[in-house]
Parts: structure tokens; sequence; C-alpha cells
């Protein structure tokens, strides 16, 4: 008795619980697992989402602050100190504004690759220039860049815990879809095509049968 005998609800029925079963099992043996996400569900992060939208905002009137702050100490501090803070705010900047983008991108549209480079570009780029304008008292740090720091901080630690959290849903997602699609490709194998001609059966002793 094959598999294309039974009927098509039993066929359904069966096909359902295999897939569930066969990607449990491959979650199981993957190290941590898997989390247990729908395939067809949207896992685009909340957080991570609000968190961009307000730090879009946000970011103007830090630049401005911090440009005006430079301006008022630049003479005050030493050559050396003057090249790098100039650097860390124009890297700074020009990240930002990548960064950003991959993560609207990488959010809403569940696009992984950019998605980890969105966080890959703040936990190595933006966390340390900001740790440092924040924490590095020989830049001369004016109570107005502490006070602008503080939140910008707040939304990059914000962002690369929830940016993690985002990229391992979606990576967890992509690998379900993955073992689903291998899954049923195995269980569905192509049927033996026919020929164009009704009523004349496909293989090599087709025309000696009809003879």
């Amino acid at each position: 008795m094959s598999l294309y005998s039974l009927p098509q609800n039993i066929r359904q029925r069966l096909a359902n619980f295999s897939g569930s079963l066969f990607i449990s099992n491959k979650t199981q043996d993957c190290g941590d697992g898997y989390t247990n996400i729908p395939v067809n569900e949207m896992v685009s992060s909340l957080t991570l989402q609000t968190v961009l939208y307000f730090n879009t905002f946000f970011f103007p009137f830090w630049w401005v602050s911090e440009v005006i702050m430079l301006q008022m100490k630049y003479s005050m501090l030493p050559g050396y100190y003057q090249c790098l803070l100039t650097l860390a705010v124009v890297i700074l900047t020009l990240m930002e504004c990548v960064r950003l983008s991959l993560g609207y991108v990488g959010n809403l549209h569940e696009k992984v690759p950019e998605l980890a480079g969105f966080w890959l570009v703040t936990f190595i780029i933006q966390l340390p220039i900001i740790l440092f304008l924040f924490t590095d008292e020989a830049i001369i740090i004016l109570p107005l860049e502490r006070a602008i720091h503080i939140p910008y901080l707040s939304f990059v630690v914000f962002e690369v815990v929830a940016g993690f959290q985002a990229l391992k849903m979606m990576t967890n997602q992509l690998a379900m879809r993955f073992y689903l699609q291998q899954f049923q490709d195995s269980e569905c194998p192509q049927r033996p095509e026919r020929s164009q001609d009704i009523g004349v059966p496909y293989g090599s002793n087709s025309l000696t049968s009809i003879q």
C-alpha cells in the first residue's frame, strides 16, 4: 500500500505531523535549540523598532549639541585629543546614518544580512565611541555633553540587546523554513512524467504495448 493511495485528508495530516516532528528533532540536535516560532509568523521586533524610531529623532539634537560643545572646548584640548575627538564625531555621524538604515530595513523586512550589519556596526563602532566620549575625563566633558550622552548611550545599549534577540529569532525561523523545505522535498518526490499523447503511457515500452 503506497502513500499516494491514501485519502487526501489523511495524507495532509500525516505530512503536517511528520513536518512538526522533523523540525522538533532537528532543533533538539542543534546545541541550544531553536525558539518555537511558527514558520509564517512575523518576527520583527517591536522593541527594536521603537528604540530606532526615537533614536532617529534624537540623533540630530545630539549631533548639534556635540558640535557646539566641541567648538567651545576645542582650543583647550591637546593636539592629539583635538584630532581624536573630531575623528570620533565624524565616524559616529557617518556610521549612524548607515546603521539606522540597516536597522530599519533589516527589522521591518526581516532581512538577516542587513540586521546583522546593523548589530555589528552598533556593537563594534558606535558603542565604543560613545563610551569613550562619555567616560574619558581628559576630553573635558561639559555638563551638556554628559546630559546628551546618557540618552544616546541608553539607545545604543538597548539596540544591541534588542537587535541580538531579533537576529536570533530571524535566524531560527530561517532554519525552520529550510528544514521544512528539505522535508517536503524528500517526502514528495516528483511523479513519473506522462507522454503528451492522451492514453499513451510514458516509457520505453509504450509503443510495444500499443502494438
